[in-house]
């Protein structure tokens, strides 16, 4: 009887075998699966990321044009104000200059002059006593 118990043993046990190399066939079939599709999911994130990296270098190429355009304004209008600034005060050099001949030549021929002075505000824009009212500003003015 144990010879007659043991084939059947035998049978059910290959019948296991069968059935765990089944089991193990359809688990590695399914990691396999389930990598293949990690991998494209890893590719197109990778894709993702590399269309993000061209488009932040090309906004990243406009911002630096535009920063070095606005570095060149800022320059060019600089110079023109140092220009203008010395004007002003080789203008107001020679203004002072003739008031004092003018009052000069009045004290010489006994008239009366009144030559006012230089107001500041003319010298120092900035500082002139207006009212405060709001500077209107569109966005469309600071295109580059």
């Amino acid at each position: 009887m144990a010879s007659t118990q043991q084939p059947a043993s035998s049978g059910s046990d290959g019948q296991r075998y069968a059935t765990n190399d089944e089991r193990k066939r359809k688990r590695m079939e399914s990691n396999r699966e389930s990598a293949r599709r990690s991998r494209k999911r890893k590719q197109q994130h990778l894709e993702e990321l590399m269309s993000q990296l061209t488009q932040l270098q090309n906004q990243s190429t406009i911002w630096r044009e535009k920063i070095e355009s606005v570095g060149r304004n800022f320059h060019t209008l600089n110079a023109e104000n140092n220009v203008l600034r010395a004007q002003m005060a080789e203008l107001t050099e020679r203004l002072d200059s003739l008031n004092s001949l003018t009052l000069f030549w009045a004290d010489a021929n006994g008239l009366a002059v009144d030559i006012p002075e230089i107001p500041d505000t003319l010298l120092e824009p900035w500082q002139l006593p207006c009212p405060i009212q709001p500077i209107t500003a569109s966005a469309d003015m600071f295109q580059f």
